[in-house]
């Protein structure tokens, strides 16, 4: 079960539809982002994870889309153990000034599980068909 305590004109976070995954968050405070400008946005609201689960907070696809807006560090990770407010760093990619007013959806919030897997220190790996071919070595 997830705890949340809604801080001074701050906003559950909600699902637009019953087939959504996550929950679309809500801007606290107004805010103006100039082209190229982060901006830190408060959601208004604490939130408590059992342990073994996470937020990540995600663009909102609209918004991307006819703004350029998104997540400067795209998923914003939340972790079980966090107690503070929850914010969110949007950054303004798009070419106009972008003006958040109170209460506007700004991003996603998604809550998964963690597997905590084991680690051992190995000599080699086992290879594979791709081996350590990366960035752009599978094609368009």
């Amino acid at each position: 079960m997830r705890q949340f305590v809604i801080i001074e004109g701050g906003k559950l976070p909600t699902k637009a539809t019953p087939g959504s995954a996550a929950e679309d968050c809500y801007a606290r405070k107004e805010a103006r982002i100039d082209v190229g400008e982060r901006v830190m946005i408060p959601l208004g609201f604490r939130m408590a994870l059992p342990q073994g689960y996470c937020a990540k907070l995600l663009p909102r696809s609209g918004l991307a889309r006819k703004n350029g807006l998104t997540i400067l560090n795209s998923p914003g990770l939340i972790d079980s153990d966090y107690r503070g407010e929850i914010n969110v760093i949007l950054v303004n990619l798009g070419y106009e000034i972008i003006y958040i007013n109170k209460g506007d959806r700004v991003c996603q919030m998604l809550v998964e599980r963690v597997v905590d897997l084991p680690t051992t220190v190995v000599d080699a790996l086992s290879s594979t068909e791709r081996g350590h071919r990366g960035f752009g070595s599978t094609g368009k």
